[in-house]
């Protein structure tokens, strides 16, 4: 289900909402794993995969959130800095470039502080699932956080719905 970059386009505005039945099963997914225990199966459901974490930095909080979503189920994230093109901007032929190699390195991509726009282009060219702040509180999947029960802080609830979107995309 390819519901990555162009219809889960974050946090410029309001954001919209995740296309009909992606909620329902995103929650169904996030329940799921909130269940799990700790050591079970779901630790390994994204071993092997690789994801880029297209960021300025690495340590704030919307890209710890999507690195420890994915790293508790196994997945390998790099940090990319988002310095695409040369001071003059990106050209088509740049932007075609970087994408492919992205898309080949990379099994999907994260970017956080890009324009819409780009992050769209990106997409487009990749071939890979492209996420524009789907870890941010801005994306629409942060509200869904509190549709979720239990005791969980809403940060953690956040964290599942990161992953629940993780594994529609990629498994």
């Amino acid at each position: 289900m390819a519901l990555a970059v162009i219809t889960m386009l974050a946090p410029s505005g309001t954001p919209p909402s995740p296309p009909p039945g992606v909620a329902e099963v995103l929650l169904a997914n996030a329940r799921l794993l909130q269940r799990a225990e700790p050591g079970s199966d779901m630790e390994g459901l994204l071993r092997g995969k690789n994801l880029g974490l297209v960021c300025e930095s690495d340590d704030d909080a919307d890209a710890t959130r999507f690195r420890e979503a994915a790293e508790a189920l196994g997945a390998s994230v790099s940090h990319i800095r988002p310095e695409l093109a040369p001071a003059g901007g990106v050209t088509g032929g740049s932007l075609l470039r970087t994408a492919r190699l992205l898309g080949r390195l990379y099994d999907a991509i994260e970017c956080q502080g890009l324009a819409p726009a780009l992050v769209v282009q990106l997409g487009r060219e990749a071939g890979v699932p492209v996420f524009d702040g789907v870890a941010t509180p801005a994306h629409s999947i942060a509200q869904l956080a509190l549709e979720l029960n239990g005791p969980e802080p809403l940060e953690k609830k956040r964290r599942l719905l990161v992953q629940a979107v993780l594994l529609l995309e990629l498994r």
